[in-house]
């Protein structure tokens, strides 16, 4: 049966329908081939629902609609300005300064999507100026989005916590620490790219303008002090802080900076509900097709093929790493998260994993994946918005992929990477 499952999922999306469908219609398949009876469709119907039921995904929505607002008004700008003041007079200092900026968007979006808009789209003409090559622009955008998978709040550890039953708190806070070295260490990478192609440095901006800008950004950034502060004082929980985030960015940017009005709130409001129409409907599919395979023992016969029951948790790791990475090549992350974290629970529970350890490392292969050719999301999302051909997208990557991976090697053998701020917050 699951070789028919997986062979209906392939065979849909290469015929170009969109993943929501492969998805139910192999749920679908899995019922009637266990039950024979189209009457027992409504036990699927069930578990579509109960997959949607958790509190917690209220968050989405929320994070989503916070982060449309703050790309639709000046917050992005903003802390644009300020890290280009502090580091953009430095060699390399407009790319450091994109991967900078694309942490501190992160930690207030969530969304690797949104931060590729928000942040490139106003970035890159001011990289093209500079004598940067577009290859190098493009692909420093898209992987440096990755880091706003990471940093909190991020919307792929909130569908992870949902799904493995583990606390979204301590996941946000895992993600800090990755995702501050990815930053690190696409600076270093910035700065020998700009040094070897002789890239022109920007003026140096005097300390009144950056006491400038930071004033114009300390709006901004009170969303990461809701949001880490929040939650870690205690104050609220995450899903509170997501509304909590919403709440501040129409205050900021409808009130404070008049940037937003009623229309554009409206058609926001309108953007965010396409998006959590899709993301819910993704889940609810996704919860019916893990309970499919999980009835069906898939993961028990997929898992003993690959022998990773003899496996170490250090091999146990690489090999979740190793298929989460390849699954987001292809499909979107959601979906990934979905089918796969139920097929490598019973294992990373038999070896006596940290949950949150590994979703951190699952999260990273994600975003990684949803960078990576073929069929990266953050790709296609880079084309549509810069309006540049795939080849040109997609040719400077490969060396921030393996400057990705490498942090996934180092977080597998140094896991305090991730774990050495949550066990001083919660432990």
């Amino acid at each position: 049966m699951g070789m028919t499952i997986f062979a209906i999922m392939v065979v849909l999306l290469l015929l170009g329908f969109p993943m929501m469908i492969p998805l139910i219609a192999a749920t679908a398949t899995g019922f009637y081939w266990m039950f024979g009876d189209l009457g027992q469709m409504e036990t699927m119907v069930q578990q579509m629902m109960a997959g949607i039921r958790p509190a917690s995904l209220i968050a989405v929505p929320m994070f989503i609609f916070a982060a449309d607002i703050m790309t639709r008004g000046q917050s992005a700008g903003r802390l644009i300005d300020l890290v280009m003041s502090m580091v953009g007079h430095k060699r390399g200092g407009l790319a450091i300064s994109t991967a900078a900026a694309c942490t501190m968007f992160g930690a207030v979006s969530g969304s690797t999507q949104a931060t590729v808009v928000a942040i490139g789209s106003p970035l890159r003409p001011r990289m093209l100026k500079a004598g940067y090559n577009d290859s190098f622009i493009l692909a420093l955008i898209v992987n440096a989005s990755d880091i706003a998978f990471l940093i909190p709040p991020s919307i792929g550890m909130i569908i992870y916590g949902v799904v493995s039953n583990t606390s979204i708190a301590e996941l946000f806070i895992a993600g800090i620490g990755p995702g501050l070295l990815i930053l690190v260490l696409f600076s270093i990478y910035a700065w020998f790219h700009a040094v070897r192609h002789n890239v022109p440095t920007e003026p140096r901006a005097d300390w009144r303008a950056r006491v400038r800008a930071l004033q114009r950004a300390l709006w901004p950034l009170g969303f990461p002090a809701i949001i880490i502060g929040g939650i870690y004082g205690g104050v609220f929980s995450p899903t509170e802080a997501a509304s909590a985030c919403v709440l501040y960015a129409l205050i900021i940017e409808m009130i404070i900076f008049r940037s937003v009005n009623i229309r554009g709130l409206v058609a926001t409001a309108r953007s965010t509900g396409l998006v959590t129409a899709v993301v819910f409907i993704l889940v609810a599919a996704g919860a019916a097709f893990s309970w499919v395979i999980s009835f069906a023992q898939i993961p028990q016969e997929v898992l003993g093929a690959i022998g990773i029951a003899d496996m170490g948790p250090t091999g146990v790791l690489f090999v979740i790493s190793a298929a989460f990475f390849l699954g987001c090549m292809f499909v979107d992350p959601i979906v990934v998260i979905l089918v796969m974290v139920p097929i490598f629970a019973p294992v990373v529970n038999s070896v006596g994993l940290d949950p949150v350890l590994v979703g951190t490392l699952i999260t990273l292969q994600v975003a990684i994946g949803s960078a990576t050719p073929p069929f990266g999301v953050d790709i296609f999302t880079a084309i549509a918005v810069f309006k540049r051909p795939y080849a040109e997208v997609v040719r400077g990557t490969p060396p921030f992929i393996v400057i990705l991976l490498s942090v996934s090697v180092a977080l597998i053998y140094f896991p305090q990477i991730a774990l050495f701020l949550r066990d001083l917050a919660f432990r």
